[in-house]
């Protein structure tokens, strides 16, 4: 059991006076139970793997231990320019650049100055990382996997093997994160590159059997620390969990409501997708003015950690993201985490709503809910100890149909806020079918008619998961709006678009970046009689097979079948490449069995025809 908190002061192994003196102008008086439970145990050179809550402090857990050993050393040898004594492993780039921040408040100490920093993550050109680390030197490494394994196996003059062979610390930080992102490989190959002789702390929110075979691997007879602020619960001891049961249709209005009652200053709204994020941030910004509203996911480069700072910086927002954003990040006095629907495992639902209450301040989370998905509530608190209070909220068909009506507005005052409707209702029916709850959340018992209404969709998509009878439930502007005259707002944009049009009008084919759409430019007739001739031939070929099968049975030498090489004409070979390529959306989903057999003229009449 780990001990209480304690101060700082109170170390059976007293800290530096440098790290003392930083730890208080931080503001943190005391300890959290994971520090005081990890850094004497790091400090007395053991290796810990340590399991705590998301908000719990781990950073400080190990950035100060980290801090003490480079000092101990620096003692009796002082560290080179090129010799690196510390290497902070870390899942994401938004982790990583919050732990280089942490850091960064030690090392401007007059104190510990000497010690030098580099911060190694994807987004920055590699030749600049092995230019700094030449040029400059680093004593403590904070890297993404992928990047450190690049550096790593990196031939010519960096050599980083050479400058870890007096590592004193190795730190993997949310150690389960690692290998959710398949880093296993990774991870396992940078351990090869370091020396033996080191300490190894593994920090994490969970222990899943992968991350115990990853301790096996990387830890040599490690402490288990494992600290939960209460032992009914596996959240944050002052976070309210929150569900609310809504209708699919009323699902953004009640959202709408919610945060314009309950006045909510800053708050992060979690979404299944990238598409979803990019959409939902175009159409909260017009629903929740003077809010700012921001959106940040992972196919961002360079701007997500501008995005990231101006939202710690504000005084008020709203943060649209994704999963990239449930780990670890520390964002100060958000009050409220709200989720659009379950994510995409229960464990997650844990991390998302770590971003609140952290530090041991308060905070809250609410995650909607649609009336099917109501065995959700009991299937977290089974799987995560985690306990959620239901509210009601009311949905006044007013404020339904007024912020349906803003999703048509802005759609047609802009068709590429049209196609990113369309992309984001798209993507979030493919993630949820391959949810891993799908034995509680199933797509087949989801009303995609009207899912679809409270994107405010203008119209139904065409895909395979849309039945017809969804039509019924859809319910879109009140007025018929043709798609095909909607107008981009970015004027090149729409010279390509007018360009593609005029295109397609002529030939009948549509070039995009990933297909070649073509539409039937025949005349019915012509197509009919084509689609004839297809039926007779494969009549003709279904006649002779059963034929040989005949005479085969009857012990008489079936007729040789004569087979000409290369004597097909160029009709049969665009036949067959045709009905490759139909078998292949089939197989896609990306059209139904109908309209493969329509197109392929393998309708209910040519079968009974070849059977007569």
């Amino acid at each position: 059991m780990a001990p209480p908190a304690s101060k700082w002061g109170a170390l059976s192994t007293p800290l530096s006076q440098p790290v003392l003196e930083v730890i208080d102008g931080l503001g943190f008086a005391k300890m959290t139970p994971v520090q005081a439970a990890t850094i004497p145990l790091l400090l007395s050179y053991k290796d810990v793997a340590a399991e705590a809550v998301t908000g719990s402090g781990k950073t400080l857990a190990f950035v100060v231990p980290l801090l003490e050993l480079l000092l101990k050393r620096q003692k009796s040898s002082a560290w080179k320019k090129h010799e690196i004594g510390a290497i902070i492993v870390s899942p994401t780039r938004e982790l990583a650049t919050q732990i280089d921040e942490v850091l960064s408040e030690f090392l401007e100490h007059e104190a510990l100055t000497s010690f030098r920093k580099k911060l190694l993550i994807g987004g920055n050109s590699v030749e600049d990382d092995v230019i700094s680390i030449l040029k400059e030197g680093s004593h403590i490494l904070i890297a993404t996997p992928g990047r450190l394994q690049d550096l790593f196996e990196r031939k010519g003059d960096l050599n980083l093997a050479a400058k870890v062979k007096s590592l004193e610390l190795l730190v993997l930080d949310e150690a389960d994160r690692l290998l959710d992102l398949g880093f296993e490989a990774t991870i396992n190959t940078i351990l090869a590159y370091l020396p033996r002789q080191r300490r190894t702390g593994l920090f994490s929110a969970t222990q899943t059997k992968e991350v115990k075979d990853l301790m096996r691997a990387g830890l040599r007879n490690p402490v288990l620390v494992s600290v939960r602020e209460k032992a009914s619960t596996s959240t944050p001891k002052k976070l309210q969990n929150f569900y609310v049961i809504v209708e699919p249709q009323h699902k953004l209005a009640a959202l709408f409501e919610f945060i314009r009652s309950r006045e909510i200053k800053k708050a992060m709204l979690f979404f299944p997708t990238c598409a979803c994020v990019e959409y939902w941030s175009i159409a909260l910004s017009a629903l929740v003015k003077p809010m700012a509203v921001m959106a940040l996911h992972g196919k961002m480069k360079s701007q997500r950690f501008k995005i990231l700072k101006k939202f710690r910086e504000a005084d008020s927002a709203l943060l649209l993201c994704t999963d990239v954003l449930a780990r670890g990040i520390d964002i100060p006095e958000v009050d409220w985490v709200l989720q659009w629907d379950p994510p995409s495992n229960a464990a997650a639902f844990v991390h998302r709503v770590g971003r609140t209450a952290r530090q041991g301040s308060e905070g809250n989370a609410l995650i909607m809910l649609l009336p099917s998905e109501d065995a959700y509530v009991e299937f977290l608190t089974r799987n995560q100890n985690v306990s959620l209070k239901q509210l009601k909220l009311k949905t006044d068909e007013s404020v339904v149909d007024s912020t349906l009506a803003t999703l048509h507005r802005l759609q047609q005052e802009d068709r590429a806020t049209f196609d990113k409707a369309n992309r984001a209702f798209v993507s979030h029916v493919q993630a949820y079918s391959k949810h891993e709850c799908n034995l509680i959340l199933r797509l087949k018992d989801l009303d995609l008619g009207k899912v679809a209404t409270s994107y405010g969709l203008l119209q139904l998509p065409r895909m395979p998961e849309m039945k017809p009878h969804f039509t019924e439930s859809f319910k879109g502007p009140e007025s018929a709006v043709d798609v095909w005259t909607l107008r981009y707002k970015d004027k090149q944009k729409q010279a390509s678009f007018e360009s593609k049009m005029k295109v397609y009008n002529e030939t009948g084919e549509w070039k995009g970046k990933k297909k070649l759409i073509r539409k039937k430019s025949i005349p019915w007739e012509l197509a009919n009689k084509a689609r004839e001739e297809r039926k007779e031939i494969r009549k003709k070929r279904k006649e002779q097979k059963q034929k040989r099968k005949a005479a085969v049975e009857a012990g008489v030498a079936a007729p040789a079948v004569k087979r000409k090489r290369n004597k097909f004409t160029q009709e049969e070979l665009d036949e067959l490449a045709n009905d490759i390529r139909m078998l292949k959306k089939l197989k896609k989903k990306k059209i139904t069995e109908k309209e493969c057999d329509d197109e392929m003229g393998l309708d209910e009449d040519a079968f009974s025809d070849a059977s007569d």
